[in-house]
């Protein structure tokens, strides 16, 4: 089922204001609390909306419609809320400038592509635990990926001493790094857990239609496992841990979306 236009045409416009908002206070080098709290408030609003809107087509009579489109935007939604939620603890609000725009897109693609593409009986509590932990998994995951990329060009630019422009805005690099390796530990945990109730209460996971996910999914746990033990034996970080984080986090995209596209997409649609 469509969801409705106007609300998810309000959805997008208020994402992309939130991230345009941290955009200009990050370029300005702003620390308004007031002007924080507004923005935050814009992402909340869109947040909701945008839930209000996932509840309608996730939900079907035969279970969950989880779908490419939709599981990316339940992603980006539950990614947009956790991010919002750290930023009264944490420094990480100019992770939104990339979170929401991202967000936004989902919603324009649930949108342009309504029609539901698998529906997964979930009616378990056991089955709706992997779901559960496994989206928090992916999108803590996805934080940290964003956090690295940050931390890097932040990296770049002081090896280069050149920390001037929205460079001086930012958390010092320690804390910076402290916050990645917490969004690792958090995120690694998820994934053990999403891989133990995969386990236990699915049929098969090494069923034909899961094997890749599951493999892939395996190979990103062991490279996060290989970088907290590096950090942990050896104080790996820098450049070492951003190089780890995006390629763990690779091997998890591809793990559920890249066998999604392929079983979704490109399968059901094959050429001719």
């Amino acid at each position: 089922m469509m969801p409705p236009m106007l609300p998810g045409l309000l959805a997008i416009i208020l994402y992309l204001l939130a991230s345009a908002l941290l955009t200009v206070q990050l370029v300005r080098g702003i620390e308004s609390a007031c002007q924080r709290n507004q923005t935050r408030m814009i992402g909340l609003a869109a947040v909701i909306i945008h839930g209000s809107l996932l509840y309608s087509s996730l939900l079907t009579p035969d279970g969950l419609n989880l779908g490419i489109f939709h599981a990316a935007s339940l992603v980006a939604m539950t990614t947009s809320l956790l991010l919002l939620l750290s930023m009264f603890v944490e420094p990480v609000e100019n992770l939104g400038i990339a979170v929401f725009p991202v967000a936004a897109i989902s919603i324009g693609l649930t949108l342009l592509y309504p029609a539901p593409h698998l529906i997964t009986s979930a009616s378990s509590w056991q089955l709706i635990s992997h779901i559960l932990t496994s989206l928090l998994a992916y999108s803590i995951l996805g934080l940290a990926v964003l956090q690295a990329i940050l931390l890097a060009v932040q990296d770049r630019h002081l090896r280069n001493r050149s920390p001037g422009g929205f460079i001086r805005a930012l958390p010092p690099l320690q804390t910076m790094e402290s916050l990645l390796f917490q969004m690792i530990a958090t995120g690694f945990a998820l994934l053990t857990l999403a891989l133990v109730t995969g386990g236990l209460f699915l049929e098969d996971i090494f069923a034909q239609h899961l094997v890749h996910k599951t493999t892939l999914s395996i190979i990103a746990w062991c490279v996060f496992a290989i970088l907290l033990w590096g950090r942990w034996r050896f104080g790996w970080r820098g450049r070492t841990a951003i190089r780890w984080t995006i390629g763990g986090f690779i091997f998890l995209m591809l793990a559920y979306f890249g066998s999604k596209f392929v079983l979704e997409l490109v399968l059901a649609n094959p050429a001719g």
